[in-house]
């Protein structure tokens, strides 16, 4: 398939807005763009922002050595098993750490070693062919015992396609990170977290779990590592809980995640690991499924 004229234009959008929504209402977790942001900066040759596999096959050099952060920590938290959406309650300090759109030779490898340093896990929203490309690293996510989830196949705009094409995504990039993982991933985000009423519930339906957010680092803006701590850390105090969306795909991200893990643990933060409370159903036709009758 010629992905070329696809992912120029995602290329672009990523560049400029990572996994963020359009702006919206800012009571809405979903909506929390950076304005302020200067987003019109050129990015660094090694900092990637397309979803083509072979975009990411450059190993970075510059990663702090996680070896050098002496423990012990006491960031691990509790273990939290859901089944839905609604199970997903946080008591006040307690984060949930997200990685979306890898995995990425050079770069998840390294964020696994820092949590690992930590002691805590983490979960991944594997985008399909990603998984596909590297299967070794994301088998490797699930040997370390984080958490798995899917992010679509190519990570395209789902709002922007019809119903069944959107479900057609969903379900080839669930499945395709199933494949590789050798077991279902029930856990689900909407790319840009860009949604609807439909197809929210249809997902549900699925016995798939959304996985919203609640602090966006915005990783994604070409700015310092520094910059995404200070970031992230600010709306985490505004709201005292939550789950953090970052990005293994990101050099910044990399590099700045030993950082965020220190400023947590200094400020009293738990990161709470996510698991499925039950065995997942067997796989569905997630598109021959997809009649309920929804409107946004």
């Amino acid at each position: 398939m010629n992905y070329r004229v696809l992912l120029a234009g995602l290329a672009v959008s990523l560049a400029l807005g990572g996994c963020a929504t359009k702006p919206g209402n800012e009571a809405s977790l979903k909506t929390g763009y950076a304005a302020e942001e200067p987003r019109h900066k050129p990015l660094k040759a090694n900092d990637p922002v397309e979803m083509e596999p072979n975009k990411w096959l450059v190993a970075d050099l510059e990663t702090r050595d996680v070896a050098s952060i002496n423990g012990p920590h006491n960031l691990a938290g509790r273990t939290l098993e859901v089944s839905s959406l609604k199970d997903v309650r946080l008591a006040d300090k307690e984060v949930i750490l997200t990685f979306d759109d890898g995995p990425a030779p050079g770069k998840t490898e390294r964020i696994l070693a820092t949590l690992d340093k930590f002691g805590v896990k983490a979960t991944f929203m594997m985008v399909g062919e990603m998984a596909q490309a590297h299967p070794a690293i994301a088998r490797e996510v699930f040997a370390r015992g984080d958490t798995i989830g899917s992010h679509t196949f190519r990570h395209p705009d789902l709002d922007k396609m019809s119903f069944d094409m959107a479900m057609a995504e969903i379900a080839k990039g669930k499945n395709a990170v199933s494949k590789v993982i050798g077991t279902e991933i029930p856990f689900f985000r909407f790319p840009y977290l860009a949604d609807s009423k439909r197809l929210r519930a249809a997902v549900a339906a699925r016995d798939m779990i959304v996985m919203d957010v609640d602090v966006d680092s915005k990783d994604y803006f070409t700015s310092t590592p520094a910059s995404v701590t200070a970031r992230t850390i600010k709306q985490l105090q505004a709201r005292g809980r939550g789950i953090i969306l970052m990005h293994d795909i990101h050099q910044r991200t990399v590099t700045m995640l030993p950082a965020l893990l220190i400023r947590l643990e200094k400020e009293g933060y738990k990161v709470v690991t996510l698991k499925y409370k039950h065995a997942p159903a067997p796989a569905t036709n997630l598109v021959a499924q997809a009649d309920i009758k929804f409107t946004r």
